[in-house]
């Protein structure tokens, strides 16, 4: 069933973006990441222009991530006081990260950027989080107990907070900080920057694994609906056929996609997603350094 999409100003079929939302859902679910990334970049490869793949996935991953959210609020697994202090960051660099996807789609940049950045956030986080879960898995097999995270220079920065459901007591400096680059990216990037916000919070934070998907998820609604505010204000480049379509299959996904997740070990479902980002990073990075086959089709669309 193919459908016209006035925005993006091409034909697709309706129940391919059904299933692309619905996979992207249940990651979304699974891992507290919003699924842009992943879903972004499908919409390129199926002939959706950048900059409208960029503005409509900010608005598909509001819906995925509050109905997970939900399912996480239920199981009080949501830090609601350090999701506060990191969207104070993702707003303030949402509104950067959108000024200067304005000023390159003035100058005609903005396709080059948006594929250059997925390429190389998604081979650096994705490497990082394969080598990292290999570790742990080969930790757990052999027997060796969890380590406490040690005290870093994080901990000794000044306007300290106590945020009860992670059981930190941390500075409120390298959350903010967190949350504005994650705000830029998904601006530029089209993402709710959970496969960056996950692992900082985590890894930079020190906060449980546990608490981390949901409080991530509640932090990416707030920035991803202000991005698409901004998008499709400034840009008008949110196709509203394309969002409804891929919010339909997000919904129902995440919600299976938080079944799931309840079921795998954390190590397990850390090395899948590292696996699926560095599978997109290469198709990805294959797409940006072939040529197209037929070059004379490019200036050559006039006959007929």
């Amino acid at each position: 069933m193919q459908i016209y999409l006035p925005i993006a100003e091409v034909s697709v079929n309706a129940f391919l973006l059904l299933g692309l939302g619905g996979m992207v859902g249940v990651l979304s679910g699974m891992f507290g990441v919003g699924g842009g990334f992943l879903m972004t970049p499908l919409l390129f490869f199926i002939g959706i222009p950048p900059a409208v793949a960029v503005a409509t996935e900010a608005n598909q991953i509001v819906a995925s991530s509050f109905s997970g959210v939900l399912a996480h609020l239920r199981r009080k697994t949501v830090d609601l006081r350090m999701g506060t202090v990191l969207l104070v960051g993702g707003l303030i660099g949402a509104a950067l990260g959108v000024q200067i996807f304005n000023a390159l789609k003035a100058v005609g940049q903005v396709d080059l950027l948006v594929r250059l950045s997925y390429v190389v956030f998604l081979g650096i986080i994705g490497s990082l989080m394969f080598v990292e879960s290999l570790n742990a898995i080969r930790k757990t097999r052999a027997g060796a107990l969890p380590t406490r995270r040690k005290h870093t220079w994080v901990h000794s920065l000044p306007f300290k907070m106590k945020f009860r459901t992670s059981g930190l007591y941390i500075s409120v400096i390298p959350p903010v900080i967190v949350g504005i680059c994650v705000g830029i990216l998904a601006a530029i990037m089209g993402v709710g920057g959970g496969f960056i916000m996950v692992p900082a919070m985590i890894y930079l934070l020190g906060m449980p694994t546990k608490v981390v998907v949901g409080t991530s998820l509640f932090q990416i609604i707030f920035v991803t609906a202000f991005t698409t505010l901004l998008h499709a204000t400034t840009n008008f480049t949110v196709d509203m056929v394309l969002a409804v379509l891929l919010l339909i299959g997000g919904v129902v996904g995440a919600q299976v996609g938080t079944q799931i997740g309840t079921r795998l070990k954390a190590e397990q479902l850390r090395i899948l997603l590292a696996i699926m980002v560095l599978a997109v990073c290469g198709k990805l990075a294959l797409d940006l350094l072939l040529m197209p086959e037929e070059l004379f089709t490019l200036g050559n669309g006039g006959h007929g």
